[in-house]
């Protein structure tokens, strides 16, 4: 519960920080806190619930961790269009206490995990920290900066190395490590990882791309853009309870192949789009992806947790967690590596086709030019504007072919490791499918 209260608190003095100092401290408690939230939750639910209703559980919870980082700009950019920017963080406050009297009245340790004397890993939190930050700001600034051609940003890499190199070394001997690590020795919990982790890169991946591409390449603003981006967390919304109440009938595996694949399909499909797309041809992919998203999430969940022993749960689901969080990050850090390059390199292709002696080049440059002179500038002026106006057409042209690989890229990455979902051992509370010989 204290996570709750300092989670609600901070948001609280965020929404009345004084100053932009004071609003990153509490945002980093705000992340300290709000950020055992979600592996805390989940392992919460799966110790809950027998192992026979926990798809269903998972498929409720799920909603949630899908569903509202979708829709979250949304609203997000209501309450900063109509009301204040504060309001992003005030709209916590009342959940929080409802969190809060929830969990006081509901949830209660299991005895299990009521241990005294525990010696804290005071080095492992450090090392992992330390690892963890640093490698963090390498993804965040690494564009920006131009990766290895700077000095510090080549340091924080070398020192995130060396430091989650030295934390696994020290939580495989020391006998209290913050992460059990061993848990990885079980085959199905280290492919379960794996897929999420996939599944981080991919999802946060696209969730940049698409909206990058309705407002730098079509123009959309952003609330427009925001709302385009809904349908994603309809089909969430609808697919997660079903498969819930699909997943004690069906071997959870197919499920999470249907959703993998059905993935894999609607991104080619947004990876066949062109300039002249409309809503809807935005819309049905998006939605078809967010009911894959709803086939992936809850059974890669729970047949990943099914062989874990309730003690070590919420270990378990801390990494499982962090490594999807790390798939998001490096997705979200390739995508707009990729994006920037790509974009050049094929300016640079298409350019190179845009030649001064070609007459159907210099025909449209007339007409380009007509039409500035006709809004009133001379012909010096003209001719600069429409050489500019003909760079931005290439320069938006450059910009589709990157966005179309990038989806087709993503697309194929779910396409990819269907396989590795049967190295996964299947759940023993699942009912087959067919006769058992």
């Amino acid at each position: 519960m204290s996570a709750v209260v300092g989670f609600t608190t901070a948001s609280f003095f965020c929404g009345f920080a004084p100053s932009l100092a004071w609003l990153v401290i509490f945002r980093i408690i705000q992340g300290l806190t709000g950020g055992v939230l979600q592996p805390l939750s989940q392992a919460v639910m799966l110790e809950a619930f027998p192992p026979a209703q926990q798809g269903k559980a998972m498929g409720v919870w799920g909603l949630g961790i899908v569903v509202a980082p979708m829709l979250g700009p949304v609203l997000g950019g209501w309450l900063t269009d109509n009301y204040s920017w504060r309001w992003i963080f005030y709209v916590n406050i009342p959940v929080g206490i409802v969190s809060i009297i929830m969990t006081k009245l509901y949830i209660f340790d299991p005895p299990y995990i009521r241990r005294s004397g525990t010696r804290v890993d005071k080095w492992g939190i450090g090392m992992l920290a330390v690892g963890i930050g640093t490698l963090q700001l390498v993804l965040d600034k690494g564009q920006q900066e131009d990766w290895f051609s700077s000095s510090w940003i080549t340091s924080l890499l070398i020192l995130s190395f060396v430091m989650l190199a030295l934390f696994i070394v020290h939580e495989l001997r020391t006998a209290d490590p913050v992460l059990h690590l061993r848990v990885f020795k079980n085959r199905t919990y280290s492919t379960g990882v794996f897929l999420m982790t996939t599944l981080g890169f991919v999802l946060y991946g696209s969730l940049v791309l698409l909206p990058l591409f309705l407002q730098t390449v079509l123009g959309y603003p952003a609330m427009a853009a925001g709302v385009a981006m809904a349908p994603r967390g309809l089909g969430s919304f609808i697919a997660m309870p079903l498969v819930g109440l699909l997943i004690a009938k069906f071997d959870p595996r197919k499920l999470l192949s249907f959703g993998l694949i059905g993935g894999a399909i609607s991104l080619f499909v947004l990876g066949s789009i062109n300039l002249q797309v409309g809503y809807w041809d935005i819309f049905w992919p998006q939605f078809f992806q967010g009911l894959s998203m709803g086939l992936i999430f809850v059974p890669l969940t729970t047949v990943t947790m099914s062989l874990i022993k309730k003690e070590e749960m919420g270990n378990a689901t801390s990494l499982f967690n962090l490594m999807r969080n790390l798939g998001g990050s490096v997705g979200i850090a390739v995508i707009a590596t990729t994006l920037s390059r790509t974009t050049q390199t094929q300016f640079n292709i298409l350019g190179s086709h845009v030649s001064g002696f070609d007459a159907n080049v210099r025909m449209l440059l007339d007409q380009i030019r007509g039409a500035f002179i006709a809004r009133g500038l001379d012909f010096t002026t003209a001719s600069r504007a429409a050489y500019v106006a003909l760079s931005g057409t290439v320069q938006r042209q450059a910009a589709m072919v990157a966005f179309v690989n990038l989806f087709r890229d993503l697309a194929l990455v779910f396409a990819i490791v269907v396989p590795l979902v049967f190295l996964m051992k299947r759940p023993r509370h699942t009912q087959p499918t067919g006769p058992v010989h």
